[in-house]
C-alpha cells in the first residue's frame, strides 16, 4: 500500500536539508527563550509594582500612626526636683508656712506662699476660680498654680494646656491678674501675656516638684477638690 504524502509542516520539514533542520531548531529555540523571557519581564514587572504598592502602604500606615498617636506634651522633659534656675522676669519672695483654718489676705496676686489651709488642693484643671488658701498648700507640696485671665479663649487654654504635666500643677482662672498668665511656684512667679511664651516650658523645668518647698515629694491627690474641676 503506497503511503499518504504528507502535508503542511510536516511535508516542508521532511523536505529540509539537515542545515536547514538545525537552523528551523534553532529558531524555535529562539522563539522559545524569548517568549520565556519575556514571561519573567512580566512576572518582575508585577513584583516590582507588588512592592511599590506594599512599601507605600508601609509608609502610609507609619505616617497614619505618627498622626493619629497623641504626642507627648512639652511637659514630658520635666524632670521634677526643680533645677532652680532664675527665669528671666521671675520674682520670688519670703512667705512662711502656717496652716490657718481662717480666711487669708495674701501679699502677691495670686499668692505665692504664706498662711495656707490645712487641707491642699486636689492639682488638676479648672474651670472655675480655686480657693486661694487651698491652692498654697499645694504650692507647699511642689505643685506649679497656672492662673489665667477668666477671658482667655478656649484656643489659647487648649495651647496653655499642653505645657501642664500630669500631675501637681493647678490650672485654673482667677480675677484680678496683673497680667494675662500668671505661673506661680512656692516663693517665686512669674508673669507672661502669651500661652506661646517660651519661658512657660523652662519655668516648670526650674520649679516644678522643686525640692526647696516646704513638703517636697508631698501629694497632690487625696485633698479637697474645688468646683470645676475637669
Amino acid at each position: 500500500m503506497t503511503p499518504s504524502p504528507e502535508t503542511g509542516a510536516s511535508a516542508g520539514n521532511a523536505n529540509l536539508t539537515v542545515k536547514q533542520k538545525r537552523v528551523a531548531q534553532r529558531a524555535e529555540k529562539l522563539e522559545a527563550y524569548r517568549r520565556q523571557e519575556a514571561k519573567r519581564n512580566r512576572n518582575r514587572k508585577l513584583g516590582l509594582i507588588g512592592g511599590v504598592t506594599a512599601a507605600v502602604a508601609v509608609v502610609a500606615l507609619v505616617v497614619t500612626v505618627v498622626v493619629t498617636t497623641p504626642q507627648p506634651p512639652p511637659s514630658a522633659q520635666y524632670a521634677g526636683g526643680g533645677t532652680g534656675a532664675v527665669i528671666e522676669g521671675s520674682e520670688t519672695f519670703e512667705n512662711g508656712a502656717r496652716h490657718v483654718d481662717t480666711p487669708v489676705t495674701y501679699a502677691q496676686t495670686p499668692p505665692t506662699g504664706g498662711d495656707h489651709a490645712s487641707a491642699w488642693l486636689n492639682c488638676g484643671i479648672y474651670t472655675e476660680p480655686v480657693p486661694s488658701e487651698n491652692a498654697v498648700h499645694a504650692l507647699e507640696h511642689g505643685a506649679i498654680w497656672v492662673t489665667h485671665s477668666p477671658s482667655m479663649t478656649e484656643e489659647d487654654q487648649a495651647t496653655l494646656r499642653a505645657f501642664l504635666p500630669s500631675t501637681h500643677v493647678i490650672m485654673s482662672p482667677f480675677e484680678g491678674l496683673p497680667s494675662e498668665i500668671v505661673l506661680s511656684g512656692w516663693n517665686v512667679q512669674l508673669q507672661l501675656d502669651s500661652v506661646t511664651d517660651e519661658r512657660i516650658p523652662a519655668f516648670f523645668e526650674a520649679n516644678w516638684k522643686s525640692n526647696s518647698v516646704p513638703e517636697p515629694g508631698a501629694l497632690c491627690t487625696s485633698g479637697v477638690t474645688a468646683p470645676g474641676l475637669v
